[in-house]
């Protein structure tokens, strides 16, 4: 199946993010279109794809049946919208929170107290991306094809930051970096492991120290 074309907008915030996407949160929608999106994200991270079917989001988001077909071909084409859009807000909350800091070093190292404050929400439920990609099988459905673009994004973000560090292996230390954070957020989710992110930022200090 080729991958659905990308959503590109912002969605209004539940409660469990509206720390985390402050910039956004006042930037309510009032489009039929959006309103379906950002309803089913919320289903989604909650509830899982596979729980999420038109009924449910024709009750939760007030939107006539007839309307969602009228924005969607089906069920899929709407959860691939919605894992679009999370995708783009959420890097760049994420990328915005690290950044807060100054050196590329400080902000390898404030990955894992960002991820820590994410981790510590009220209603986290893990990655929206690995729990989706969970879900399904087929490796060229648009879901996962999504999902591992959003990780490669994430790889590349971190990339960068080791480009700009004095070190003969940057690639190298980026993947390693990832694997920390990807390890972190599963930890934290499927073992309930509150100190997850600060034992993945230990591990990235000697990584650094390492390096440099």
């Amino acid at each position: 199946m080729p991958l659905l074309k990308s959503y590109i907008f912002y969605l209004p915030l539940d409660d469990v993010e509206r720390s985390f996407y402050h910039y956004f949160m006042n930037r309510e929608t009032t489009n039929p279109r959006d309103n379906i999106l950002a309803t089913a994200e919320r289903l989604i991270y909650q509830n899982g794809i596979h729980a999420t079917g038109i009924d449910l989001l024709v009750k939760t988001s007030g939107v006539a049946r007839k309307t969602i077909y009228r924005h969607f071909a089906n069920k899929e084409d709407v959860a691939a919208g919605a894992l679009s859009a999370r995708d783009i807000r959420w890097l760049a909350w994420f990328r915005a929170e690290c950044d807060k800091v100054n050196t590329p070093h400080e902000r390898i190292l404030n990955m894992f107290t960002v991820l820590k404050n994410w981790f510590t929400s009220a209603e986290y439920r893990g990655c929206a991306f690995i729990n989706t990609a969970g879900e399904v099988s087929d490796s060229s459905d648009p879901v996962r094809q999504i999902a591992r673009r959003h990780k490669q994004k994430l790889l590349d973000y971190i990339f960068e930051l080791t480009r700009q560090l004095n070190t003969e292996q940057p690639l190298d230390l980026a993947r390693q970096l990832f694997l920390l954070v990807e390890g972190a957020i599963t930890m934290s989710r499927v073992m309930g492991d509150s100190n997850a992110a600060d034992d993945a930022k230990s591990v990235a200090q000697l990584l650094l120290k390492q390096v440099l």
